[in-house]
């Protein structure tokens, strides 16, 4: 199956955002992609790097005018399009959704962002609830998805759990980059354990993983911080962990690659994860902490 990543810098302007992105899918389908991922939050800026209330009002609905809109283009193209969006499910009640588009334009599923960091500069609890629809992946026409968001990569329980519940990939939206006075040591150090612990889902469940990461720089409204330079690196991984594609660090691109999804029946077969896992021994990983 051909699949396509689409790592995009954005400015603070929607429509200007929406139509880069659009003019990207059009490049990605006349490609011969059939999956398209699009970054965290790809509408905008990352705004999470302040607490503002006014930011609110950027949410939408789903349905809405983003599945509206890219709906229409899924359809005309005739591709899958993995969404993330800022949703407003009610006053007062906001979720980081992930939304995949199915061929026809219609909503095949959504996942709501699980995990929700609250760091400097990624201050997403004042605008997102956790998420509440579980780790369930999406039948789609091109296969089953396991779709989780941005701080859920870090977490091996989230990948599993879609991995158990019968997804064939796990993609990974995101918006993730450098506070400008860490050192550069410290820098290298933080990109390379964000791609290890995910070519480390790949491997302990014999799947690909595909993560969309945004690029470029963005300031930080409030001045407090040196805002983020997001460290882009977009790639696909193997179901042992080789890397399969990965995009540059500062650069935009549209990446178009095949990925052979029998792999994952072949290397489970010679690494039988599954098979050897002692449930039987794991029920204190529902424990928030053990006690010596």
């Amino acid at each position: 199956m051909k699949i396509a990543l689409i790592q995009q810098s954005n400015i603070d302007d929607r429509t200007a955002n929406v139509e880069k992105l659009q003019k990207n899918i059009r490049y990605c389908a006349s490609q011969g992609a059939e999956l398209i991922v699009l970054q965290e939050l790809h509408n905008g800026l990352y705004f999470c790097q302040t607490e503002d209330p006014v930011v609110f009002e950027q949410a939408e609905t789903i349905p809405g005018s983003s599945t509206e809109e890219f709906g229409k283009l899924a359809k005309e193209l005739g591709v899958v399009i993995v969404l993330s969006l800022f949703e407003k499910r009610a006053a007062g009640l906001y979720h980081n959704t992930a939304v995949v588009l199915e061929k026809d334009g219609t909503i095949a599923g959504k996942y709501r962002k699980m995990h929700i960091p609250d760091d400097p500069a990624y201050y997403e609890k004042f605008y997102f609830t956790p998420g509440d629809l579980g780790f369930e992946p999406i039948q789609t026409s091109v296969g089953k998805l396991g779709v989780l968001v941005c701080w859920d990569q870090w977490y091996p329980e989230a990948a599993r759990l879609m991995a158990m519940a019968g997804a064939e990939l796990l993609i990974y939206p995101t918006a993730i980059g450098w506070e400008s006075t860490d050192t550069d040591e410290e820098k290298q150090r933080q990109k390379e354990a964000w791609i290890t612990v995910q070519r480390g889902h790949a491997v302990a469940n014999g799947l690909h993983v595909i993560t969309c990461n945004r690029t470029g720089y963005e300031a930080d409204p409030s001045g407090v911080t040196n805002g983020i330079q997001f460290w882009g690196n977009s790639f696909v991984a193997g179901p042992q962990a080789e890397i399969l594609v990965q995009a540059s660090d500062y650069k935009e691109e549209n990446i178009v690659f095949n990925i052979e999804m029998e792999r994952s029946e072949t290397v489970r077969r010679m690494w039988p994860f599954f098979r050897d896992r002692r449930i039987d021994s794991f029920s204190d990983l529902t424990k928030r902490w053990l006690e010596e």
